[in-house]
């Protein structure tokens, strides 16, 4: 059995808006193995067992010096033969877990759950902000497909980037034309937590109203046609949860992408 090393980044100097999801590694890690809860996938899998390593060490206070650190741990949980599960902070550590990974895959296809594309050239002056990741990704080739659900709130420009490309941009309301062959491996998940209805994940920094279920989210995971070779969620605020709602959906989704990759 492929074993996961459990990666937090507490890193949210990327936030366009509000600051906060740099707290989120230490209190979703907090929730995932609760005596309030079963640590099973919901297939049965133990995730205390697949979950081999934690990797919840400090990042620079530099965005150049922090990208490079989260690439480098990335890499080396793959060179000890684990799979990357990584816990942001804000989708911007997405890119350069990327970046690590296709240098030992290659590029990968992406299935992407979020409010967002997050295919702006640049935001309020940074290439490298949580708005940005996937574009980047794709000027690196660090991408084969990207098929993105849960998309409400994109700008003409992202539209027209993410057309450029071949992107696959769905919206909450369209889960039914997922292209899950475009899913083959190797396959890399990554989660920005707004993806969901706020009545679900109201702990975002940025809610958009009209999302996506847990239910539908833990049913599109189990439909994935290839076991992902890293994943991530991101963009959890702590600050703004409600009885640590969200949190306990992370936990959730931890066990599945971990039962997944496993």
């Amino acid at each position: 059995m492929m074993t996961v090393t459990l990666f937090g980044f507490a890193w949210d100097a990327s936030s366009s808006y509000a600051r906060g999801p740099a707290l989120a590694p230490a209190i979703i890690r907090s929730v995932l193995f609760s005596d309030a809860s079963s640590p099973y996938s919901l297939s049965g899998k133990n995730v205390g067992a697949i979950i081999s390593a934690y990797n919840f060490a400090a990042l620079p206070e530099t965005g150049d010096a922090c990208r490079t650190a989260i690439s480098e741990r990335i890499a080396a949980a793959i060179s000890a033969q684990t799979k990357p599960l990584s816990l942001g902070g804000d989708h911007s550590l997405t890119y350069p877990i990327l970046r690590a990974i296709k240098a030992a895959h290659g590029p990968v296809n992406i299935f992407h759950i979020d409010a967002h594309p997050d295919l702006h050239e640049e935001f309020e002056g940074d290439r490298y902000s949580h708005a940005c990741p996937f574009a980047r990704a794709i000027e690196d080739g660090c991408v084969n497909a990207l098929v993105q659900v849960g998309i409400r709130s994109a700008s003409p420009e992202q539209r027209v980037f993410g057309a450029r490309h071949g992107v696959t941009m769905l919206g909450a309301d369209e889960i039914a034309a997922i292209p899950y062959d475009k899913l083959a491996a190797p396959l890399y998940v990554s989660i920005d937590l707004d993806g969901l209805d706020p009545a679900y994940a109201p702990g975002v920094s940025h809610p958009e109203p009209g999302g996506l279920s847990t239910r539908e989210v833990l049913a599109m995971l189990a439909k994935l046609p290839a076991a992902p070779v890293g994943a991530d969620i991101v963009e959890y605020n702590p600050e703004r949860d409600i009885n640590l709602a969200t949190a306990n959906v992370a936990a959730r989704l931890i066990k599945e992408l971990a039962a997944l990759m496993a």
